[in-house]
């Protein structure tokens, strides 16, 4: 992969092909970071199942948890994006300085403000309807993770950073080493290799601490030391507030995170229901998340590449790029969809399997519950991928109080009550579930992408102002 120069720019009448490999010069570095971290959690998972089905099904429900919180927060760090793509496309370093600054400011009070929700959580999960030991020890694993939310939230705000100067490379090699450093972790933190204590789903969580930390610290350390980057000090005097930064950040961010909370939760309260449905359900649920998570990572490193580009053709005035530009992103998501859906009708069993102990006495039925999640997974990459680039593109144009309505309304009054009704009610389990979520997210896909291209023909109805 090659790396993309900070101030590289297509023509402002570039061609589709042109497009295609802009998003796919910023985009694939993305993908392959996200594929990373997402590759931390894999690794957890199939190391967890590993040690026993209860565990695993622990750390699905503390990592969701996790997860769901950690999603909310990151609405600030996400903000930053679009903010620092349309100051770095006019020029203005003094306002791509203010904004990164804030959304750190932003994500270390939240990340703060949520501790208590961690080590309560067993009380809480139970109340949910969650397995009493489960919920026991998805509350130690929390009460180890919980401290990370502060070092995980800042990296966002520099990947976010980053990713808007294009400097995408280095977030890929950063967080491949993590994702390599995790395996020694969790081998020595679970199983109590090399004369360590046998810590369980704890040392799943302490591994994942220790990670954050050191990326938190590889990333830091390029934005300060790199002769291109040093002109933004973004380190210095970090500790003064900027009140009309923090408020652009803050008005930007709130609706990213609870939309990103309307989707995550979408998936937390379909992992509370299969939690109700059995353990074995909520195993198989758990990797089949896993599974489809790295799919999705695809997806979403294009549409964060949907986001820098919209940005700066928004601040460049470029609503010709824009369109095209939006056309080209989301072909290739939809492209890697259908790729997607032939993987999960070919080989279901094998992926499940990975993830199990050959000699596991629940391993044939977590696998056959698991091969018919992926199933249903199948059927909803087409829409999965269009929701989330028009997430992306919107985000581009700074719009996000709207895409919020439409989200809240997709996920929570149509998918988990769908979710609810077909699983529990009926009594179909894990596939009325998971169809559920099909059908929440059919309405976002289809409602945001409806939203991006009526903004995009508004502002072709208006060229002289296009930051309208």
């Amino acid at each position: 992969m090659v790396a993309a120069q900070p101030d590289d720019r297509l023509p402002a009448r570039a061609g589709y092909r042109s497009h295609a490999r802009g998003v796919l010069v910023l985009g694939l570095p993305l993908i392959g970071s996200h594929l990373a971290q997402i590759g931390l959690q894999v690794t957890d998972t199939l190391m967890m199942g590993w040690y026993s089905v209860e565990a695993l099904a622990a750390l699905v429900l503390g990592a969701m948890t996790f997860f769901t919180l950690f999603i909310l927060g990151s609405g600030f760090a996400m903000a930053v994006m679009p903010l620092v793509a349309h100051a770095a496309a006019a020029g203005d370093d003094t306002e791509l300085r203010r904004v990164t600054r804030m959304g750190m400011w932003l994500s270390a009070i939240y990340a703060v403000a949520i501790l208590p929700l961690f080590w309560f959580s067993a009380p809480i999960l139970r109340a949910l309807g969650q397995d009493a030991a489960v919920a026991e020890l998805a509350q130690d694993y929390l009460r180890v993770m919980g401290p990370g939310m502060l070092p995980a939230l800042l990296v966002m705000v520099l990947r976010s950073y980053l990713a808007a100067l294009e400097r995408t490379q280095v977030q890929l090699w950063v967080t491949a080493a993590a994702a390599l450093l995790n395996v020694p972790l969790n081998w020595v933190l679970i199983f109590g290799n090399l004369g360590a204590p046998e810590m369980g789903v704890q040392g799943a969580a302490l591994g994942s601490l220790i990670l954050q930390v050191l990326t938190l610290a590889a990333l830091a350390f390029y934005a300060y030391r790199l002769r291109q980057l040093r002109r933004h000090a973004l380190f210095e005097r970090l500790w003064r507030p900027d009140w009309p930064g923090f408020a652009r950040v803050f008005r930007l961010g709130w609706p990213i995170g609870l939309t990103n909370l309307a989707e995550a939760g979408l998936f937390a309260a379909s992992a509370l229901l299969m939690g109700l449905i059995g353990t074995r359900e909520l195993a198989a649920h758990g990797i089949a998340i896993e599974i489809t998570s790295m799919i999705f990572m695809v997806h979403l490193g294009l549409s964060n590449a949907a986001t820098v580009r919209a940005g700066r053709a928004l601040g460049a005035g470029d609503v010709v790029g824009l369109r095209r530009g939006a056309a080209v992103a989301t072909g290739l998501s939809l492209a890697v969809a259908l790729a997607t859906m032939v993987v999960y009708f070919s080989v279901p069993a094998q992926m499940v399997g990975l993830f199990l102990a050959p000699d596991d006495p629940d391993r044939g039925a977590v696998i056959a519950i698991g091969v018919s999640l992926l199933a249903v997974a199948a059927v909803f990459q087409l829409a999965d991928a269009a929701q989330v680039m028009a997430v992306g593109l919107l985000r581009g144009l700074q719009d996000t109080r709207v895409p919020l309505v439409m989200a809240a309304f997709s996920y929570w009054l149509v998918g988990i009550p769908a979710s609810w009704f077909l699983g529990i009610r009926l009594g179909l389990g894990g596939e009325g579930v998971w169809a559920g979520l099909v059908i929440g997210l059919v309405f976002a896909g289809v409602l945001l992408s409806l939203r991006f291209w009526r903004r995009v023909r508004r502002l072709e109805a208006a060229p002289a102002s296009p930051a309208a």
